[in-house]
């Protein structure tokens, strides 16, 4: 699978796009031209530079990853296209963002997956506990027409449609208190999490109470007492200095949320079928440098936690997995999005 599968996915998506931006009869909405945040370089000096909301830093693998190809397109395209990213929310967080990108306003945008369920239902598949085994996994299943592209396309007529899926992190547990190795490890403790139904019910299943908490105020809270635990990514981890506070990492591993780089279906009509090739061909080419940029960040920052002083721990994970499934049973409401929860497990079986 991998990259073959990823190429074909984004020419699907670019077949989509085609079509349903013909019957709209549109053009390329929202597009700089001749500028961009990046001053001098060529993505930012194309004839047309296509702008990407991120709400992440520029240190971010995804950034770097689609910085870098904005250079890449600029340079085949003979300067007619590049893209700009924006990082730190300088466009709006990421919910506002969707609603940019729909009405034309904003090219591309870079979103958390659970944000498309709100569209969608069927989006939950890929948003459960335990749903990929590694990072390798989940990019393959995200990327492969064959499970994904109705999915992907399912938004066109809500003018959103899904370009590719990005890596997001490995959320695992972590605290100041000491290892925690099985569910019961978690009882009594306030766990922040992000604010959704879905994430507070995983945690009173995992044994703990879910808090929910912005980003911003989890370091004081972490210090002070006002919440117990938090779960996320190593790389939000160390960089967000919570390691400082909470110097126990639990690899629970439970959670594995894909970003889609998302677009309204008139950008690819603008394009030349030359160009559209390229443009989907450079997508995929950002999934895999980005995944393996993750790799690489991911054990440099762990080494670095570990340098000052936390410690990383394995865990239960079956029974971390059985806790869960009962959430799992309870969100696949739909035929569809069953069928795309167990294409997604039988790949892993496969692998």
């Amino acid at each position: 699978m991998g990259r073959p599968k990823a190429a074909a996915l984004v020419g699907v998506a670019a077949a989509a796009l085609l079509v349903s931006a013909c019957s709209a009869g549109t053009g390329v909405p929202g597009a700089v031209t001749g500028g961009g945040a990046g001053g001098g370089s060529a993505a930012a000096t194309a004839e047309t530079v296509f702008r990407v909301a991120f709400n992440q830093p520029e240190n971010h693998p995804q950034f770097i990853a689609m910085r870098a190809m904005g250079e890449r397109l600029a340079e085949r395209t003979g300067g007619r296209y590049g893209i700009e990213v924006y990082p730190n929310e300088t466009l709006g967080a990421q919910r506002e963002t969707i609603e940019l990108v729909q009405s034309g306003a904003l090219d591309m945008s870079m979103v958390a997956s659970p944000l498309l369920e709100n569209f969608n239902p069927d989006f939950v598949a890929f948003n459960l506990p335990f749903t990929f085994d590694s990072q390798d996994h989940q990019r393959e299943v995200t990327n492969d027409p064959a499970i994904v592209s109705e999915l992907y396309s399912s938004l066109d007529g809500q003018s959103i449609h899904v370009l590719g899926a990005f890596h997001g992190g490995i959320r695992s547990m972590y605290n100041p208190r000491g290892p925690v190795t099985t569910p019961a490890d978690l009882a009594g403790m306030k766990v922040r999490v992000i604010e959704s139904d879905t994430n507070i019910e995983m945690i009173r299943l995992m044994g703990g109470s879910g808090t929910p908490m912005g980003m911003g105020e989890v370091y004081t809270a972490l210090q002070s007492g006002v919440i117990d635990a938090a779960e996320n990514n190593e790389l939000t981890y160390f960089n967000s200095k919570h390691s400082e506070v909470a110097p126990y990492y639990s690899y629970t591993r439970h959670l594995m949320l894909p970003d889609y780089l998302i677009t309204n279906p008139a950008i690819l009509e603008g394009m030349s079928p030359e160009h559209r090739s390229i443009f989907t061909d450079e997508i995929r080419a950002a999934v895999e440098e980005e995944g393996q940029l993750w790799k690489t960040e991911i054990a440099r920052v762990t080494q670095a936690a570990k340098d000052a002083g936390a410690q990383f721990n394995e865990v239960d994970t079956e029974a971390f997995a059985a806790a869960i499934r009962p959430l799992v049973e309870l969100k696949l409401t739909s035929d569809v999005a069953r069928r795309i929860h167990e294409q997604a497990r039988a790949a892993a079986t496969a692998g």
